[in-house]
This record gives structure tokens, C-alpha cells and sequence, in this order.
């Protein structure tokens, strides 16, 4: 990736008409968001998201269970952030917070019911995916 630019992977995960979210501790922002991170320079960014979701949520995913059903390019200070958003098909594991860190809770939420405080980037990424947009830009 260019210099500056930053490559993150996120999960968007329903199950029963319902999201999963986490839910940030104080220092961290304390809103809601969904699992993922950041891509290490030795993985690909199925196994990032693979990783990212057992170590945040105790989540247990296969590769071959993931579709990329969106792309995110955002502006960050002057820097370029790419995310990409899977959905996985199926899952397995006992979810919770396991990074207490970084997270308070783990939650499911129904689509019609989310949570003011939603990051505006998620937010506007499940906006953009119910509609079938593959793209955005923000």
C-alpha cells in the first residue's frame, strides 16, 4: 500500500435479523462499532478478520465462509484508509468482550433498532450495504 495509507478489516455479522456490535470502553470512544482492525503485513485481510473476531468477540469464522460485500475508502488527517467489509455466512463460539481494553460489551441489535451512539463510519457502511452500494467514499 501507498505510504499513508492504512488497510482494516470489519465483520458484519446478522444472525436472526439482528447485527452484531461492540461496544467501546470510554477512552476508546465508547460508542458501538463492529469487529476488526487492522491488516498486519503478514496476513491477507480474510485472516485478519478471522483473527480480529476471536480475539474481540470469541468468534470462530472460516475463510470459506467470508464475502466481501463492501469497500470503504476514507480521508483520515490526510491519509488514506481502506476498509474492507465481510459477511460471514456462519460463525461458531461464545461471544463476549474479550479485549476489556478496548470493549465493554458485545452486543446484537435489530436493524430498525440500532444505537444513536453507532460510529458514523458504521453507520454510514450498513446504510451503503443495504442498499447494495459496493463502493464508498467518505
Amino acid at each position: 500500500m501507498a505510504k499513508g495509507t492504512n488497510l482494516k478489516s470489519r465483520l458484519i455479522l446478522y444472525h436472526k435479523g439482528r447485527i452484531l456490535l461492540l461496544k467501546q470502553t470510554k477512552p476508546k470512544g465508547g460508542n458501538y462499532t463492529l469487529v476488526g482492525g487492522n491488516v498486519e503485513s503478514e496476513e491477507f485481510s480474510k485472516n485478519a478478520i478471522i483473527r480480529e473476531s476471536f480475539e474481540e468477540a470469541g468468534i470462530i469464522l472460516k475463510e470459506d465462509d467470508l464475502t466481501l460485500v463492501h469497500v470503504l475508502h476514507k480521508m483520515v488527517n490526510g491519509r488514506h484508509r481502506i476498509i474492507l467489509y465481510f459477511k460471514a455466512n456462519s460463525w461458531e463460539g461464545r461471544l463476549s468482550a474479550r479485549e476489556q481494553h478496548k470493549f465493554k460489551k458485545v452486543k446484537w441489535f435489530r436493524l430498525e433498532e440500532l444505537p444513536a451512539n453507532l460510529t458514523g463510519t458504521v453507520r454510514h457502511v450498513l446504510n451503503a450495504y443495504r442498499k447494495g452500494v459496493f463502493y464508498s467514499e467518505i
